[in-house]
C-alpha cells in the first residue's frame, strides 16, 4: 500500500501543554505499520514546529484557538473542524477531554473514540445528555478502570463502548528509563549517601494530601532507620503550610522541601521507598517511574493507583497515617533480597500492562477499534 492511499485519522487534542504532547505522541504511536496515517489537530496552542515534529502524526494542524475563545458553544472552532474534515476523508476520529469530543461530534460525522484522563467529565446533566444523543456514533476510552467506574453515562450504552485503556509510557520505555545511578541522583539533589529516604513527587496541592504523607512519616520514625528523611520534589500553593505542620510533627529537620526539579523522573533511584498519599489520582505516572527505578511502593488505594500498585506494593486507606506509617515501617525492614523480588514483580506489571507493545496491542484489541477498521 503507498502511503498516499493509506486511510487517514484525525486525533484531535486540546493542546500540547504539560503531558499533553505526550499524549498525541502515544496515540499517535499505536498506529505505527497499521497501514493509517495520523493527522494530529491541536485545538489550543500557537503553531510550533518543536510541538509538530514531537507528535510522532503524519500531519499536524494548529487552530490555534485561545481557551478563552473556546468558552460556551465553541461555534467557530466546529466550523474551523469541519472545514478540516471535509478536505480529508478520515476513517475516525480520536478525541482527547471533552471539548474535543464536543466540537468533533458536532462539526464532523466522524466516528468518535473519546478519551478521557480525569475523573468527573460526566458529572454534568449536559453532558451525559450530550452523550446519549450521540451515543450511536461515539465511544469512550478511560485511562484507568477507576476513571471508566466514574463515568456516569446512560444504562443502554453497550459496555464494549466503554473500555479502559492504560496510558502508554511518556518518551521512552518504562523498561528502560534513564534514571541515574542511586549515588549520582543522591549527589545532585544534595541528599545524605547514607539516609534511608522516603521520596514524593508531585505538585504542593490539597489533592497530593502530602499532609497525610508527612503525618505518616512522623508517626512511623520511631520504626524507620536512624538516619531518615522525607524528600519531597514539587512546589504549589501549600509549600508554606506543609513547612509548618513539619514543625509542628517535630520532623522538621528530618523533611526536605526540593522545590520543581526538571526531568525529577531520572532521580527515583535515589530513594529507598516512594510514596504517594493522593486522594483523587486517575493515573499515577509517578507511581510507574518508581516502579522502573525498582523503588518500592506505598500509596493510596484509590484512583488508578490501586491498579498499579496492587500485588506489587502496599496500599493504605486514603488519610489513614497510621496504616501508611506501618507500610513506611514494613518497607524499611526488607531485607535485600525482598527487594530484589518486589523488583522483579515490579518490572513484570510494567512489561505486562504498561509497555508500548501491551498498550499498542490492547488498543488493537479494543472492540470500537476493531470495529471501526473493519468497516470497508
Amino acid at each position: 500500500m503507498t502511503r498516499s492511499a493509506e486511510p487517514p485519522v484525525l486525533q484531535f487534542c486540546h493542546g500540547y501543554d504539560g503531558p499533553f504532547l505526550d499524549c498525541a505522541r502515544q496515540y499517535a504511536s499505536l498506529f505505527a505499520g497499521s497501514g493509517y496515517r495520523v493527522t494530529t489537530v491541536f485545538l489550543t496552542g500557537v503553531a510550533d514546529a518543536e510541538v509538530a515534529d514531537g507528535c510522532a502524526s503524519d500531519e499536524v494542524l494548529f487552530m490555534e484557538y485561545s481557551s478563552k475563545a473556546i468558552r460556551g458553544l465553541k461555534l467557530g472552532a466546529i466550523r474551523d473542524l469541519r472545514k478540516i474534515a471535509a478536505s480529508r476523508n478520515f476513517s475516525f476520529c480520536i478525541a482527547h477531554r471533552f471539548k474535543p469530543i464536543y466540537i468533533a461530534l458536532l462539526g464532523t460525522s466522524l466516528p468518535v473514540i473519546g478519551v478521557h484522563h480525569a475523573f468527573g467529565d460526566y458529572q454534568r446533566g449536559s453532558r451525559r445528555l450530550f452523550a446519549n444523543l450521540f451515543r450511536k456514533r461515539l465511544s469512550l476510552l478511560a485511562v484507568f478502570d477507576a476513571v471508566r467506574d466514574d463515568m456516569v453515562v446512560p444504562p443502554q450504552w453497550p459496555a464494549a463502548r466503554i473500555q479502559t485503556l492504560v496510558q502508554p509510557d511518556r518518551r521512552r520505555s518504562l523498561a528502560g528509563l534513564p534514571n541515574l545511578p542511586k549515588a549520582e541522583a543522591r549527589r545532585e539533589l544534595g541528599l545524605s549517601s547514607s539516609a534511608w529516604i522516603v521520596g514524593n513527587v508531585g505538585r504542593l496541592h490539597p489533592d497530593k494530601d502530602q499532609a497525610t504523607l508527612l503525618r505518616g512519616f512522623a508517626a512511623a520514625l520511631p520504626g524507620l532507620p536512624r538516619e531518615s528523611q522525607l524528600a519531597i520534589l514539587g512546589s504549589g500553593r501549600l509549600e508554606q503550610n506543609l513547612k509548618d505542620l513539619s514543625r509542628e510533627l517535630g520532623i522538621a529537620d528530618r523533611v526536605l522541601f526540593l522545590g520543581q526539579v526538571t526531568e525529577a523522573r531520572r532521580y527515583f533511584r535515589a530513594f529507598d521507598a516512594f510514596a504517594l498519599s493522593s486522594d483523587h489520582e486517575p493515573f499515577g505516572m509517578v507511581l510507574l517511574e518508581a516502579m522502573a527505578a525498582g523503588v518500592p511502593l506505598l500509596a493510596t488505594a484509590c484512583g488508578g493507583a490501586k491498579e498499579v500498585v496492587e500485588g506489587v506494593g502496599i496500599l493504605f486507606p486514603l488519610g489513614d497515617a497510621e496504616h501508611m506509617a506501618q507500610g513506611l515501617q514494613h518497607l524499611a525492614g526488607m531485607d535485600e533480597n525482598q527487594r530484589l523480588l518486589c523488583a522483579e514483580l515490579m518490572f513484570e506489571r510494567l512489561r505486562e500492562r504498561f509497555s508500548d507493545r501491551a498498550v499498542r496491542d490492547a488498543f488493537w484489541r479494543l472492540p470500537q477499534v476493531t470495529d471501526l477498521t473493519a468497516r470497508p
